[in-house]
């Protein structure tokens, strides 16, 4: 995998986000929005996340760690709450929720742990949150920031 595909919206378009560009292509084709808007999504969803990164590490199942994004096994559940809380559409809610699954299966296959990957995606969702290569966190990192909030 190449820097590029890491971080696919940190040169260009509306904002940074973790999301490698076969997942965000796959996601762009099967989502229920338009392709062109799927980037400024994601990067809308990567403002919220970013700045919660520690409450996701307390919490959560970090089932990968690389110096610009780490991934997380969450709720089912868990895209509700973080759409609720964006105003999203239940679409805009779909096609996010698809784009960190795509890529927590794209992390599993370069990883060599797809099938593991794949099962615990049968019970629970994933989530990729972009950090800051420099430092390892997230500019903005609230230890108050509930998760589910």
């Amino acid at each position: 995998m190449s820097d590029d595909d890491a971080t696919a919206g940190s040169d260009s378009g509306p904002g940074s986000y973790p999301i490698e560009g076969t997942a965000l292509v796959k996601t762009a084709a099967l989502a229920s929005v338009p392709a062109a808007h799927v980037p400024a999504l994601l990067a809308r969803v990567q403002a919220d996340l970013g700045p919660r990164i520690d409450a996701y590490r307390r919490r959560y199942e970090r089932i990968a760690a690389e110096p610009e994004r780490e991934t997380f096994l969450v709720e089912p559940d868990h895209w509700e709450a973080v759409g609720d809380r964006l105003g999203l559409t239940e679409r805009e809610r779909d096609a996010v929720t698809r784009a960190h699954e795509a890529a927590v299966e794209r992390i599993g296959s370069g990883s060599g742990r797809r099938e593991e990957f794949d099962t615990a995606l049968e019970i629970r969702s994933g989530v990729v949150i972009g950090i800051d290569p420099d430092d390892g966190v997230c500019e903005g990192d609230d230890e108050d920031d509930a998760v589910g909030d």
